[in-house]
């Protein structure tokens, strides 16, 4: 004989499947409650403990205090070289993808050198920098020569933005590659070997120099290199020593030396201004530049090519340095105001005709 089934025994057993269901759920949120609010709790006596030890609202002031160091001595600056690994890398992907471009660039197919493409794109890069933050002007581009190499010698900022900007414009308007002469330790820093090969960067010798001239070469130099940057200020001293190794070349190869000088260069990058000799002892122990930079202001920049200075017969390299150095002494006494000044610097970008203030020492 069958016994009937429970009419309550379906319901019993869906009741209790959905109770233990809702009892899990209960469970879990709670567990989860009590975890966060054991965060929550961690957190407030967290601050409370670095409340005891730390004044918060002293460390938001030093934060503050701080900002302009930060933004003149690591970010500005670190623009800068931002851009220089930019061109870097922008020439490794012009390397790596050189057989496409080449195909739809006949031009320079004929020309054999597919280089030239990529050198034209970084100079487009720097020359629209140079105009947007100093809003950059190349005056005595016509005393270069057409029909014989030359040295063009520039005074040497904190950081040479003027000659990057100067190489860069020179190409974009006379399609002419300036070999730049660079100190040593610029050959062996990672990564920019490439920027160095391709803007034919070489430490050179008064042998190498000459034969470039006597090929119809373009050189650029700086006598002063990293000692000027340095330890030169914005007094626009030209620090040379005892250099003469340009003169040799140039009169070896018999080719004219064009003084250069660009406005407000020290303005735009300065030198940590405290502790000049031990900055010098380090630099003498080991000719590296380690004397911080600190800059990056948009301060106008007005780079002046001189009139050639030529060899002449039994003319000796000392007095051919001489002679450049006073050249380019004399376009600081012309075009700069001493000492420079950050602040007037940026309103020459304002003023048409440059007011060159006189500025009296305090």
């Amino acid at each position: 004989m069958l016994v009937p089934k429970p009419v309550y025994s379906e319901l019993y057993e869906k009741n209790h499947s959905a109770w233990e269901m809702e009892s899990t759920q209960d469970q879990v949120v709670s567990s989860m409650e009590s975890f966060f609010g054991q965060i929550v709790n961690a957190t407030r006596h967290g601050f409370l403990v670095l409340g005891a030890y730390v004044d918060l609202d002293y460390m938001l002031w030093i934060r503050w205090l701080l900002s302009p160091i930060i933004l003149t001595f690591v970010i500005l600056p670190s623009l800068i070289l931002f851009f220089i690994y930019t061109s870097a890398i922008i020439l490794y992907i012009y390397r790596f993808h050189r057989n496409r471009l080449i195909r739809r660039i006949p031009d320079y197919v004929e020309q054999g050198n597919f280089w030239t493409a990529g050198v034209e794109i970084v100079a487009t890069l720097w020359d629209a920098h140079a105009w947007l933050w100093h809003g950059y002007e190349l005056k005595g581009l016509e005393n270069l020569p057409t029909d014989s190499g030359c040295i063009l010698v520039y005074y040497h900022g904190a950081i040479p933005l003027d000659y990057y900007y100067l190489v860069n414009r020179i190409v974009l308007l006379k399609g002419i590659m300036v070999n730049s002469v660079v100190d040593k330790f610029l050959v062996n820093v990672p990564g920019l070997k490439i920027v160095m090969d391709v803007f034919n960067c070489t430490t050179g010798t008064v042998e190498s120099l000459a034969e470039q001239l006597s090929e119809g070469k373009v050189l650029g130099i700086s006598p002063g290199g990293v000692y000027e940057a340095q330890f030169g200020d914005h007094y626009y001293k030209v620090l040379w020593r005892e250099r003469q190794g340009f003169a040799k070349a140039a009169i070896r190869a018999g080719v004219p030396i064009l003084p250069v000088f660009t406005v407000n260069i020290r303005e735009a990058f300065r030198n940590l201004p405290v502790f000049n000799s031990f900055w010098l002892s380090v630099y003498n122990k080991t000719r590296f530049p380690f004397r911080p930079v600190f800059g990056g202001f948009p301060v106008k920049l007005t780079t002046y090519i001189g009139s050639p200075i030529y060899t002449t017969e039994n003319m000796t390299s000392e007095e051919l340095r001489d002679k450049c150095k006073a050249a380019i002494e004399a376009m600081v006494a012309e075009h700069q105001r001493t000492p420079g000044r950050i602040l007037y610097g940026i309103l020459d970008r304002f003023w048409k005709k440059r007011r060159k203030w006189t500025v009296v020492a305090s």
